[in-house]
């Protein structure tokens, strides 16, 4: 099921006080691949030690691979826009304990113009729409802003580190946040 989402501003959900009403977040369909694709290639270029993926490795991907990503129904990914320009991109999966948030980005220049939350609410609102109680998150260890947004949003660091899968020299760090029924 798609969801159409305009700004999410349920402060229940994360605190929204950066958040400037011209963020726009949208779940992009399959047809959507390539500006998935070129939103995704980029934050892999720009913060290659934030994703357990790389750009060398999606780069490859195919219109099968990404409109197959897009298609599946135990994921979600969400675009969000400032004006014309796609500025962010952020995923979430079901993993059978939850949902994984995955793939949270916000380009450097819509930085600091409200647009991390109302991505990170939009896959709480999803994980919520189907029944699921918890969302975890991997977190690079050092990614202060990245570390306090998630606190921001109600996530709590859990004792679980491990090797970023991009990098293994670095270390993620799991976050949780458990959802109102």
């Amino acid at each position: 099921m798609r969801h159409e989402i305009a700004w999410i501003g349920d402060v229940r959900r994360c605190d929204n006080a950066h958040v400037t009403s011209d963020v726009e977040i949208y779940e992009p369909s399959p047809a959507d691949w390539r500006m998935v694709r070129d939103v995704r290639l980029r934050a892999l270029k720009d913060a290659p030690d934030a994703f357990g993926s790389t750009y060398a490795r999606e780069v490859a991907f195919t219109q099968v691979d990404w409109t197959r990503r897009l298609a599946d129904a135990e994921n979600a990914t969400f675009l969000a826009r400032l004006g014309e320009r796609t500025v962010g991109i952020v995923g979430g999966w079901q993993d059978g304990a939850g949902v994984e948030l995955v793939a949270m980005w916000v380009d450097p220049t819509a930085r600091g113009h409200g647009v991390a939350e109302p991505l990170v609410n939009a896959v709480l609102r999803w994980a919520a729409d189907i029944g699921e109680e918890r969302v975890h998150l991997w977190v690079t260890d050092g990614n202060d802003s990245a570390y306090r947004l998630y606190e921001r949003c109600g996530f709590v660091a859990t004792t679980e580190h491990q090797p970023l899968p991009s990098n293994p020299e670095l270390t993620e760090i799991g976050m949780v946040r458990t959802l109102s029924p």
